[in-house]
C-alpha cells in the first residue's frame, strides 16, 4: 500500500517508498519515529539554556527560541491554519526563520520555505502549484500579490500588520497547545535551485528530515559535544535544510547564521563563535578562504569545512585546507533525495565521493533500461534509504521521471562505484554541451580548467552558434594577484597539461570580476550564459 496525504487546498503527496520499507527503517532505529517538533521540544526540556540561533541580533537560547515558535504558532491557528496544510516562508536567514519553520511544523503543517531574492514570477508559480494557504514574509513587500493565487487566504509579517497582511508580533489570545504529529507525514517541501524550468518541490517526511538527512550530518562530527554550525547558503536552500529541521529539531545543536553571505563577517564569525563545522557551496568556500588574515586569528573548535550543492574544485579544496588547516568534507546531494560524503572515509575530494552510507541512501548505479551496471562502469545514480523524500509536488510527470516503481530516486547524475564501493560522480547526464553534433560534458572541462594556477573559479556554457549549434565558453575568475590568464593558455594547459581532447577545448573566453550567484548560493549558468553570449557574440 501507498501513503497518502492530500492538503486542505487539495494537494495530494504520495509516499513512494513502499510502507514496509519505511517501517523497516524506524524499526532500525535509523528515524525516530516522532515529528521534528515534538523532537525540538525534547532539547528544550534537556538543555533550555543552550545557545539555539547566533545571528546579527546576538543569540537565542533553547528556550527563547521556542517561546517565539510557540507565539507564532498560536497566531497562525488563531488564522484556521493547521494539519494538513501547506504554508510558505519567505524570510531570510536568522532566528525568525527557524521560529517560523518550527512554528509551521508545531501545528502540523508543511513548510514551503524559499530564499528571498527571487523576484515574483518564480514565487508566484511556487505558491499556485502548491496551494500553499499562508505565507509568512519579514515586511509585507516581500510578500506576491495574491491576486492569481486563489488558495492563499492569509498573509502574515514579523513586522507592522496592514489590511493585506497581520502581523505575528500581535499577542495571541490563547497559549499554544503543542500535541504530536504523524513522523511520517509531510514536514518540508525543498525547492531545487532552479537548474530545470521550474525550479521542482519535493516533499520531505519528519523522518526523512530527522532520520536520513540527520545522520549525514552527524556523521560530520568527530566531537562530543554539540555541534556548533555556521551555515552560509539560506535555510530555505535544499543544502540550508540542515539548519532549523536537522541541527536544532534533531540534534540539539547550535546554528550560526548570516542574513546574507558576507565573507569577512563570516570569517569574524568563525574567530568569534567558534563553530564546529562551516557549511557552505564552493563559491563561498573559496571566497571566505580568500579573505586576508585577522590579528591574533584562532579556528579553535572548527573541526571540518563542508562543501556541497556545486562539484568541489580540486584548487578551492586545497585553499580551504590551506587557510583553515581543517578537513575539507565535500558532500554529493541533492533535494531529490541523495547524499554521499567524504566524512566517513577520509577521503579527499579528489579520490571521489565516498562511501554510501546505509543510514542515509543506497546508492546503485543503473543503464538507460534501469538495470545496475557491473562496477566501475559509469550510468544513472540511483538512492534510496532514510532520507529518500516522499515524491514531488504537484508534479505526478516529475515522479514518473525520477522515480522508480519501488521508491528509488534516479538523479539525472552520472557516476560509477569503484572496486571499494565509492561513489564517484560525473556530471549532469543533461548538462551537456552541443557543438557539431559532439557532446561536450562542462563538469569535465570545469575540473581541468580548475587545475590552473591563474583560475580562481571557472564555469562552462554553451554559446548558441548558427553553424554548429553551441561553442563552449569558459567563464574564469582569475586568482588574485596571478596574470590574466588568455584562451591559448588554457586551451595549451588543457590539451597537453590535462590530457583533454581538443574537441572538448573550450572556443571562447569570458573574464569575470565575480561569479553571479542564484538565490541559493551556487553560481548561476543562466545568467553567465546570458553574459557570455553577449559578450563573445563579435569573437566568432
Amino acid at each position: 500500500m501507498r501513503a497518502g496525504w492530500t492538503s486542505n487546498a487539495g494537494v495530494e503527496i504520495r509516499d513512494l517508498v513502499p510502507a514496509r520499507v519505511r517501517r523497516a527503517w524506524s524499526e532500525q532505529g535509523l528515524c525516530p519515529d516522532r515529528d521534528l517538533y515534538t523532537l525540538f521540544c525534547g532539547h528544550v526540556q534537556r538543555h533550555p539554556d543552550r545557545t539555539a540561533v547566533i545571528d546579527s541580533a546576538g543569540s537565542v537560547d533553547y528556550a527563547g527560541l521556542d517561546a517565539r515558535a510557540r507565539h507564532i504558532a498560536a497566531r497562525l491557528v488563531e488564522s484556521g491554519l493547521g494539519e494538513r496544510d501547506i504554508i510558505a516562508v519567505r524570510v531570510p536567514n536568522g532566528r525568525d526563520a527557524v521560529a517560523a519553520e518550527l512554528a509551521v511544523a508545531a501545528i502540523g503543517a508543511v513548510a514551503l520555505p524559499y530564499p528571498p531574492g527571487l523576484g515574483s514570477r518564480g514565487p508566484a508559480s511556487l505558491l499556485a502549484r502548491a496551494r500553499a494557504r499562508a505565507i509568512i514574509v519579514s515586511h509585507l513587500s516581500d510578500a506576491v500579490p495574491g491576486a492569481h493565487l486563489p488558495c492563499l487566504e492569509a498573509v502574515f509579517t514579523l513586522g507592522e500588520g496592514s489590511q493585506a497582511a497581520q502581523s505575528l508580533a500581535a499577542p495571541a489570545r490563547q497559549p499554544f497547545l503543542a500535541r504530536p504529529f504523524d513522523p511520517e507525514a509531510p514536514a518540508r517541501i525543498l525547492v531545487s535551485s532552479g537548474s530545470e524550468a521550474d525550479p521542482k518541490m519535493v516533499a520531505y517526511s519528519h523522518n526523512a528530515m530527522a532520520g536520513g538527512r540527520a545522520s549525514y550530518v552527524r556523521a560530520l562530527h568527530a566531537g562530543d559535544g554539540p555541534m556548533r554550525n555556521l551555515v552560509l547558503v539560506p535555510l530555505a536552500s535544499s543544502f540550508g535544510s540542515c539548519g532549523t529541521s536537522v541541527t536544532l529539531a534533531a540534534l540539539g545543536g547550535t546554528l550560526l547564521l548570516q542574513e546574507s553571505f558576507d565573507p569577512d563577517a563570516a570569517l569574524r564569525m568563525i574567530v568569534e563563535h567558534r563553530p564546529t563545522h562551516v557549511f557552505g557551496v564552493p563559491t563561498m568556500l573559496h571566497r571566505l578562504a580568500e579573505q586576508p588574515p585577522a590579528p591574533g586569528e584562532d579556528f579553535t573548535g572548527l573541526q571540518a569545512v563542508v562543501s556541497s550543492g556545486a562539484a568541489l574544485p580540486d584548487a578551492t579544496a586545497e585553499v580551504c585546507r590551506a587557510r583553515f588547516g581543517r578537513r575539507v568534507i565535500t558532500v554529493y546531494g541533492s533535494s531529490d533525495g541523495v547524499n554521499c560524503h567524504t566524512a566517513t572515509t577520509g577521503l579527499s575530494p579528489e579520490a571521489g565521493t565516498g562511501l554510501p552510507d546505509p543510514a542515509v541512501a543506497r546508492i546503485r548505479i543503473i543503464d538507460e533500461t534501469g538495470v545496475a551496471v557491473p562496477t566501475g562502469q559509469p550510468g544513472e545514480i540511483c538512492a534510496r534509504g532514510p532520507m529518500t523524500p516522499l515524491s514531488y509536488v504537484a508534479d505526478p510527470g516529475l515522479d514518473a521521471r525520477y522515480r522508480t516503481s519501488t521508491g528509488w530516486v534516479r538523479t539525472g547524475d552520472r557516476g560509477l562505484l569503484d572496486e571499494h564501493g565509492r561513489l564517484h560522480v560525473l556530471g549532469r547526464i543533461k548538462q551537456i554541451v552541443v557543438r557539431g553534433g559532439y557532446n561536450i560534458s562542462p563538469a569535465e572541462v570545469e575540473r581541468e580548467l580548475a587545475a590552473h594556477s591563474a583560475v580562481a573559479e571557472v564555469a562552462c556554457v554553451g554559446v548558441p552558434d548558427p553553424e554548429l549549434g553551441e561553442r563552449l565558453c569558459a567563464c574564469v575568475r582569475q586568482t588574485p594577484g596571478a596574470p590574466a590568464p588568455d584562451l591559448r593558455e588554457l586551451t595549451v594547459f588543457l590539451e597537453s597539461q590535462r590530457g583533454l581532447e581538443r574537441r572538448k577545448l573550450p572556443e571562447l573566453l569570458l573574464r569575470v570580476q565575480e561569479m553571479p550567484l542564484g538565490p541559493t548560493g551556487k553560481i548561476c549558468r543562466r545568467t553567465l550564459a546570458l553574459l557570455a553570449a553577449r559578450e563573445t557574440s563579435g569573437i566568432r
